[in-house]
């Protein structure tokens, strides 16, 4: 009777997961536009109300080239503006020289971008709207931008792993950059064709370069280029698959921004075309307008909402093979584990073990050692920050690489 209350009681957070996520999915997105609704002066941030599509008020002017920004790693204002040979001093204003590609970091209430001809990342800090500079920040190796264009940096994203992705036009330079206290940049190199791309080429400017970019919930990034092609991109092999042309659209529509909704929906805008905001069914790709108020023409989107595409596992699945935590040995609670944080009670174990925490296709997530020195000893697990809502495996394993414990837990 205890265990299939106990089963019931995990079953019943699991059923509502989908409802859950929802229901703290961002209701808004971030916006650059003009300061005039059909212009074309990409320095200026707004908000967009996605139930209503209504746009706010400007809520910074990234024009200001008086107002010197902060040093994102001392934290302290800068005493000297920066010396452009190209720009001057436009390079001092936050948006100098217009802005393309921005991304929504929730984690740290942050808003991370690039200009478009300023090889540097930048965010904003939206609890206090101050600017920082990410100085020595180098994105492509290059210290101008090319002429045609092909090295500018135009899409951006927060993947599933925590991590912001930035990708040039030419598709020649995807860069991983870490968020926190220290911002540590990489760069991952050049995306490779899949060869079912059948001569569509993620490299080609008449068919791939603009547009904007999401992420899913299982690892990957979408690219939706200028010319409304989509691209999903394997982050770990870098290979970018086409998937085809999104249908709908007004024929002069040109994707400059892409988002996903609360509703779980890619949302598209376009810096050409404002006669409406678009939804994509991203098992079609086709595009149908939203029905509200006529949109500002955009040329980039953020929310941090990802792209539901995982497989939920069967519930059958997920409670089948599972190991007795009943002998007392070690309790796991709370679960469902909330906060992103649960505790181990040791009763039965000494010495020095392994914690292990994979999810349900076994990739790792944590691993700690924990040194147990008597009976009832707790131990605070701390799950990452971007660690998704789901059924995650802990297991303890000994110096001899062998599991003693293991259990599953469902993290809302």
């Amino acid at each position: 009777m205890r265990k299939s209350l106990l089963s019931s009681l995990f079953l019943l957070p699991l059923l509502f997961s989908t409802c859950l996520l929802f229901a703290q999915s961002d209701q808004f997105a971030y916006v650059i536009t003009d300061v005039n609704k059909e212009g074309a002066n990409w320095s200026f941030l707004r908000k967009i109300e996605l139930q209503s599509g209504s746009y706010s008020d400007i809520i910074l002017n990234g024009n200001d080239a008086t107002k010197l920004a902060y040093d994102a790693a001392s934290k302290k204002q800068m005493t000297e503006p920066l010396k452009d040979a190209r720009f001057g001093n436009i390079a001092n204003a936050a948006f100098g020289t217009g802005v393309a590609a921005i991304a929504y970091d929730k984690r740290n209430n942050r808003l991370y971008y690039t200009p478009m001809f300023i090889n540097q990342l930048r965010y904003v800090d939206l609890r206090t709207m101050q600017v920082y500079f990410v100085n020595g920040s180098d994105l492509d190796g290059k210290k101008q931008k090319e002429a045609d264009q092909s090295n500018i940096m135009t899409r951006m994203a927060f993947a599933s792993d925590g991590n912001g992705y930035i990708l040039s036009n030419d598709g020649n330079h995807l860069v991983q950059f870490t968020t926190g206290k220290k911002i540590n940049i990489t760069q991952l190199g050049a995306l490779v064709d899949d060869p079912a791309n059948k001569g569509v080429s993620i490299h080609n400017s008449c068919s791939s370069y603009g547009g904007d970019m999401i992420a899913d919930d299982d690892g990957n990034l979408y690219v939706f280029s200028a010319r409304n092609n989509v691209f999903k991109i394997d982050i770990e092999t870098k290979v970018a698959t086409y998937l085809g042309t999104v249908s709908g659209l007004p024929a002069q529509f040109t994707t400059n921004g892409a988002a996903v909704d609360e509703k779980g929906q890619i949302l598209l805008a376009s810096a050409v075309d404002n006669s409406a905001l678009y939804v994509v069914d991203h098992k079609t790709w086709a595009a149908t307008p939203v029905k509200a108020s006529t949109p500002w023409r955009s040329a980039d989107l953020a929310t941090s909402n990802l792209l539901a595409t995982r497989r939920a596992v069967p519930i059958a699945n997920i409670l089948s093979n599972e190991a007795d935590a009943g002998d007392g040995r070690v309790n796991i609670y709370p679960n469902p584990v909330t906060h992103n944080k649960f505790t181990l009670q040791f009763n039965e174990l000494e010495g020095n073990y392994t914690v292990q925490v994979t999810d349900v296709t076994g990739r790792q997530t944590v691993q700690s050692i924990v040194n147990i020195k008597g009976k009832g000893q707790t131990e605070s697990v701390q799950l990452p920050l971007a660690t998704r809502q789901g059924v995650y495996l802990v297991k303890l394993v000994d110096q001899n690489n062998k599991e003693v414990f293991s259990k599953k837990i469902l993290v809302q």
